[in-house]
């Protein structure tokens, strides 16, 4: 029996993929095996002992002490690219936003309470429909800054709205330049995409490499009017540089789900109060996909989409063999010792995957008969591993 601690409320549907015959799940649980969240901070909170994993029902993890866990062989996952769609379609809504004066027109009809005549209001705003005119997205420019699971979707959306779309992204993986359409023109660097973009999409995580890469500098290289739609995260935009940037004129609107203080009762500023994956469908998505990570963990002691460890999966060996995972500081000779404690003890190995992430190594070993408990003590006692587990 396994015992999954929630945080937050979880969607229903990925409550239900835990089986009450194997795992025990509440939002108050004794010697957790694993916790399920979605904004709960988690920073100066009790480890317990028993923790291995963490599942984030969203993509990042700034709630989270990954540094922290990793210390402790806690895997950390999130589930990126469950939400994408929903943050997809509200950056179409920023665009369509951002080429036309939609706001400002809502406002202006709703301001028209006091007129009681149809058609004197129709006329009036035959004449002043012009104020609030703008332009289409088709033949415009978008840049997408960072092309993982939602900017590769909102590339794609753009090309089907006839737009042009250039990309950047240092840091751009085999399996998302496969996802990426191919008429999109990849651009070097930032300054690159900002200097021939009519609008820029951010869709990049905050870290330290991205902290205010949106500043005074990178907004100098902006074309000029250009329109700033940031749905990503808020700490990868200096406010006070869109600030000046939009008083100079060199940006014409910035539309976020971030607002801060000095952004508003601006014009030029439209902000949302951090929506982008506030759908029924998003929530859903996000708590099925952590809840079968976990899963797979628990039972099998595969990783997928973990932030802080390598991704591990290997097949369950036939036979009814038995499975023993362990997480080491990434040095030389760790792999070596555990399997001479197996070989000390007569237990053969059937198969095994090893791999690293930075600091921290990662193994899972399956072996013809169950180790006792005393074995699986001496693996922990190994000099550099962290933990180790037997899955029966």
């Amino acid at each position: 029996m396994f015992n999954i601690k929630t945080y937050n409320a979880i969607s229903i549907k990925g409550l239900e993929r835990f089986s009450r015959e194997h795992y025990e799940v509440a939002s108050e649980i004794g010697h957790p095996d694993a916790y399920l969240l979605r904004s709960q901070k988690l920073h100066g909170e009790e480890v317990p002992e028993t923790l291995r994993a963490v599942a984030r029902a969203g993509a990042g993890v700034n709630n989270v002490p990954v540094e922290d866990f990793s210390k402790r062989g806690v895997v950390v996952f999130n589930t990126p690219g469950a939400n994408a769609n929903a943050v997809k379609e509200l950056v179409l809504a920023a665009l369509l936003l951002g080429s036309r004066d939609i706001s400002g027109g809502m406002a202006y009809v709703q301001g028209l309470t006091e007129m009681t005549d149809a058609a004197e209001m129709s006329k009036l705003l035959e004449k002043e429909k012009k104020r609030f005119a703008g332009n289409e997205l088709k033949g415009r420019t978008l840049g997408v800054v960072g092309l993982g699971a939602i900017g590769s979707m909102v590339a794609e959306m753009a090309l089907a709205l006839g737009m042009n779309v250039l990309g950047y992204d240092p840091a751009l993986s085999v399996d998302a330049a496969w996802r990426l359409p191919s008429q999109v023109e990849r651009k070097e660097n930032l300054q690159a995409l900002l200097a021939h973009a009519d609008f820029v999409s951010l869709h990049v995580p905050a870290i330290a490499p991205t902290h205010h890469m949106i500043n005074d500098e990178s907004l100098q290289s902006a074309k000029k009017g250009m329109v700033l739609v940031n749905f990503a995260r808020d700490a990868i935009v200096d406010p006070e540089a869109i600030v000046r940037s939009l008083d100079a004129g060199q940006l014409s609107q910035y539309i976020c789900d971030f607002p801060e203080p000095c952004l508003l009762a601006r014009n030029d500023v439209i902000a949302m109060p951090h929506i982008g994956a506030s759908t029924a469908e998003a929530e859903e998505n996000c708590a099925v996909m952590a809840a079968d990570q976990l899963m797979d963990f628990l039972e099998n002691g595969n990783i997928k989409n973990s932030v802080n460890f390598p991704a591990v999966s290997m097949p369950r060996a036939s036979g009814g063999c038995c499975r023993v995972t362990f997480a080491n500081e990434n040095v030389s000779g760790v792999l070596g010792n555990v399997l001479s404690v197996l070989a000390d003890n007569n237990i053969n190995v059937v198969d095994m995957v090893n791999k690293s992430r930075g600091d921290i190594a990662y193994n899972i070993i399956d072996v013809e008969s169950c180790p006792i408990d005393e074995v699986a003590e001496a693996i922990c006692r190994v000099e550099h591993v962290i933990n180790a587990r037997v899955l029966k």
